[in-house]
């Protein structure tokens, strides 16, 4: 033992009885301090919430957006999403990678997607073609989630043919489609790792993102951008909520350390996430008399009315119209002269974006990639692919697009509110860690520590 330990001692045991007592003292007598010090908790500099005012690029604040979704959005959404019109997505799950070969591996079962079995499928979305026992073999070994591989009639009102300008997926080769219960196949971690998954991101990224931040770049370069990264996060965020904790037990739970470090540590990343929720709600507030007078139909009348009311409780919502009533205001894209040529340009950056996610090795992966980047580009048609001028006259969209678009909304409301909910305690957590002091040595030290953190 040195000589500092043994001073230390020598000079602490005296005190050591007094400082017992006033701590004792303290538990029951707040307003005793030792010092100055109270019970009171510290507080380092304001209370201003650390994402305060408004949403950069928005016409929202990010207390209202906050409050909005956990009163409105949130609840709505979670309802909507479970009805049969939008329980079902129609995608193709076997694509071949157009930009290289599919080395892509997953590790888990969870990688791969179960399909809906033929009695549980809405009848109007079939065709006559019936498979054969042989496809109803689930991935994940549970007969009653794999998919029927058929096709739809004409259920939506509005349907039309016409691909999405925005978007790579060629939705009317009907053939090679396939039905998927998105409620049998939820978003989360997947043990998709490695640099077959890194090479995704880095693609889209360095090859069909703009640089950023760069003072180079106009407004809507760093919109898409921004949309790219709050899609980015809010994936990050839905893999850290549904983590697989324990592969040997099945134990799923939070990893709060990969949400602090993919997403929390990033306060941009944070920030695009609330840019990229408030945009698509622009979107579907956009859509609202197309939205409105739609035909869910599934062939249950009961549950078609239910969708259609919930719909129309959303968009006609007194506290949204009230609170943020414009989410995000696209009028002041594409101006000038080169605008029309930006947006060409644009539009095939963000197709290539599309066509990235054929790319996937997670089969999973593929199938929520490719619903939210077809959400995300529905979300852009509405707002962008038509006449300025006559803002409802050329919207039309397929069934698909609007599963996807709602679903994709409701994602990002649940990344807000779990950013907004666990996000502080995280953030406070995974800091305190990484600022920790190391262990002192000298037993009076770990002594004095003691009493005070009692």
């Amino acid at each position: 033992m040195g000589p500092r330990c043994r001073w230390g001692l020598m000079m602490g045991g005296a005190l050591v009885a007094v400082f017992l007592a006033v701590a004792m003292t303290s538990r029951t007598a707040p307003m005793i301090s030792l010092f100055g010090r109270t019970n009171k908790p510290c507080r380092c500099g304001d209370d201003t919430p650390k994402y305060s005012g408004m949403v950069e690029g928005c016409c929202c604040d990010y207390e209202t957006v906050d409050r909005l979704n956990e009163e409105v959005l949130y609840p709505s959404l979670q309802e909507l999403v479970r009805t049969p019109f939008f329980r079902y997505f129609k995608v193709k799950l076997w694509c071949d990678c157009p930009f290289w070969p599919d080395d892509g591996m997953c590790r888990l079962r969870d990688c791969s997607v179960c399909e809906c079995p033929d009695n549980e499928f809405p009848e109007s979305f079939k065709k006559p073609r019936i498979l054969s026992s042989e496809a109803f073999v689930c991935q994940e070994g549970k007969p009653q989630a794999t998919v029927d591989r058929t096709v739809d009639r004409k259920a939506f009102k509005g349907w039309t043919e016409v691909d999405n300008p925005w978007t790579n997926d060629d939705e009317t080769d009907d053939a090679e489609m396939t039905y998927v219960n998105l409620q049998l196949n939820p978003e989360r971690y997947t043990g998709y790792t490695g640099p077959s998954a890194r090479r995704i991101w880095d693609a889209v990224y360095s090859e069909n993102c703009p640089k950023y931040p760069s003072e180079a770049l106009c407004q809507e370069e760093r919109i898409l951008y921004k949309l790219i990264s709050g899609l980015h996060s809010s994936i990050s965020v839905h893999i850290a909520a549904d983590y697989l904790i324990d592969e040997s037990k099945n134990l799923w739970g939070q990893n709060l350390s990969l949400l602090y470090d993919r997403v929390l540590r990033y306060p941009d990343r944070v920030r695009n996430l609330y840019f990229t929720y408030l945009f698509v709600l622009r979107a579907v507030t956009k859509a609202t008399e197309y939205l409105e007078h739609a035909e869910y139909d599934t062939g249950n009348v009961n549950e078609d009315l239910k969708t259609q009311s919930l719909m129309k409780q959303l968009l006609f919502n007194s506290k949204l119209q009230a609170a943020c009533p414009l989410p995000f205001d696209e009028a002041k894209l594409w101006k000038g002269q080169k605008g029309p040529e930006l947006k060409q340009q644009i539009q095939k950056q963000f197709r290539n974006i599309s066509a990235l996610m054929d790319c996937v090795g997670c089969e999973k992966c593929r199938l929520w990639g490719k619903l939210q980047v077809l959400g995300l580009g529905t979300a852009l048609k509405i707002l962008f692919s038509g006449d300025d001028h006559q803002e409802h006259s050329s919207l039309d969209l397929q069934r698909n697009e609007v599963i996807a678009l709602m679903n994709l909304l409701n994602r990002l409301s649940e990344s807000v509110k779990f950013v907004h909910e666990v996000g502080p305690s995280a953030e406070t957590t995974m800091e305190g860690q990484i600022a920790a002091p190391v262990t002192e040595s000298c037993p009076f030290h770990r002594m004095w520590a003691s009493i005070f953190n009692s």
